[in-house]
C-alpha cells in the first residue's frame, strides 16, 4: 500500500490553528500569517530537506537573518524546527497535530510558541527525499519593527536625573524630553537620591520628574498626553 501524502497548505494551515488555539489557552493573543515570514520559513525548509541537515543554521545564517532577507523588517523573530517520519505517511492534520504536540513538549519550542510579544506566523513544509515520507517544518514568528514599543521620560525637577531602562544608562537634563523605543517591554528605574523608583513599562507609558514635596525629585506615571515635550530626544533600544 502506498503511503498516505499530506495537502502541505493544509498542513500549514492546521499548524497556525493549532498554534493560535494553544496560545489562547494560555491567555495569550493569536498570531497572524505574514508573506515574508512563511517565504523565509519554506526557504529554509527546502534548504534542510535538500542538504539533508538539521539546525537553526545550517545555511550559516540565524533565523532573524533570514526573516530580514525575505523583506521582514523585525523588532524580533523565534524559530521552531520539527521533523517527521513515518513509512504510512501522514494526513494534513496528523501531520501538524504532530509537530504542534512535539514543540508543546518541549521548553525551548514551547517558549517561541507562547512568546507574549510576537504577532506574526510564518510556516514552511518541505519533503525529504527519504523513501519513507520525511517532511521538515519551520515555524518562524515574528514582531515587526514598525511595533517597536514607545517610553517617554521628561524631566521637570531642574536637575540631571539618572535612570536606567532595560539594562542601558541614561541620563535626562533639565527641560529634557526623551523617547525610548524597544522591542519588549523593560522595568525602568529612576536614581533620585537615597530613593529609587521602579516601574514596568508597556507602550506609550509616560514618566513626569518634577520637583516633590522640599524641592526633592518625584517620579510620576501620567498618561502620554501628558508628557508634552519642548525637545524631543529618541533614545536606544
Amino acid at each position: 500500500m502506498s503511503p498516505v501524502l499530506p495537502d502541505l497548505p493544509q498542513a500549514e494551515a492546521a499548524i497556525i490553528e493549532m498554534t493560535n488555539a494553544f496560545r489562547a489557552e494560555n491567555h495569550l493573543s493569536t498570531v497572524a500569517g505574514n508573506a515574508a515570514l512563511k517565504s523565509a520559513a519554506q526557504a529554509y525548509a527546502d534548504h534542510l530537506a535538500r542538504t539533508a541537515t538539521f539546525s537553526h543554521s545550517a545555511d550559516g545564517r540565524q533565523p532573524a537573518d533570514r526573516a530580514q532577507a525575505a523583506g521582514y523588517r523585525y523588532c524580533m523573530v523565534a524559530e521552531n524546527l520539527a521533523l517527521n517520519q513515518s513509512s504510512r505517511g501522514f494526513e494534513a492534520r496528523d501531520l501538524a497535530g504532530r509537530m504542534v504536540e512535539g514543540w508543546k513538549n518541549s521548553p525551548p519550542h514551547r517558549a517561541s510558541m507562547l512568546a507574549p510579544n510576537v504577532t506574526e506566523i510564518g510556516i514552511g513544509i518541505a519533503r525529504g527525499p527519504d523513501a519513507d515520507p520525511k517532511f521538515l517544518t519551520v515555524q518562524l514568528f515574528g514582531r515587526p519593527e514598525a511595533y517597536k514599543y514607545q517610553v517617554h521620560v521628561e524631566n521637570r525637577s531642574g536637575a540631571a536625573i539618572s535612570y536606567m531602562f532595560g539594562n542601558q544608562p541614561n541620563t535626562a537634563q533639565t527641560s529634557m524630553h526623551l523617547t525610548h523605543t524597544a522591542c519588549v517591554p523593560h522595568e525602568i528605574v529612576f536614581d533620585i537620591g537615597k530613593v529609587t523608583s521602579k516601574f514596568t513599562t508597556s507602550d506609550g507609558a509616560a514618566f513626569v520628574i518634577s520637583r516633590g514635596p522640599g524641592g526633592k525629585p518625584r517620579v510620576d506615571r501620567v498618561a502620554a498626553a501628558a508628557a508634552v515635550p519642548v525637545k524631543a530626544l529618541k533614545a536606544g533600544r
